[in-house]
């Protein structure tokens, strides 16, 4: 593969939109393991929120596509492959980042605590409220008194 080829191929992953009408790879090898990618994408995004059961598969599944999508990109910028394997590889790198932009995405994965957020963030908005309508909390309200 020419140097130029390589640097389209580049260039086309990190484009801005290139996920944009991208499919997720019915199947792709990671680490020597087959994966159902689209299957398990679907699988997970189909639920409003990842069970806690879930989580940990979820993360890992992440971490395992990063780490697949940069041994791909490493191999199309370094390695010994024709135009022909460039192109798949690019693609595939592509179908990785539609699929992680697509577990990336997911709501919360803890509502109670996204509540409790929630509530803490209420009361601290809801108490400056207050200290600033009362006059406390300010300097303002100490120099009246003098």
């Amino acid at each position: 593969m020419q140097a130029y080829e390589r640097k389209q191929l580049l260039e086309r992953i990190g484009r801005e939109g290139a996920t944009i009408g991208a499919d997720i790879p019915d199947e792709i090898e990671v680490q020597g393991e087959t994966i159902d990618l689209q299957e398990f994408v679907f699988e997970i995004k189909r639920r409003d929120t990842v069970p806690s059961g879930e989580r940990e598969r979820v993360e890992q599944a992440k971490r395992n596509l990063r780490r697949e999508r940069v041994q791909r990109v490493e191999r199309i910028e370094e390695g010994d492959i024709d135009r022909e394997e460039g192109e798949a590889l690019a693609t595939s790198v592509i179908g990785i980042d539609r699929a992680l932009n697509a577990l990336e995405s997911l709501g919360p994965t803890d509502l109670e605590r996204e509540q409790q957020a929630q509530q803490t963030a209420d009361k601290k908005r809801w108490m400056s409220f207050l200290k600033k309508a009362l006059g406390k909390g300010t300097d303002s309200g100490a120099r009246r008194g003098r």
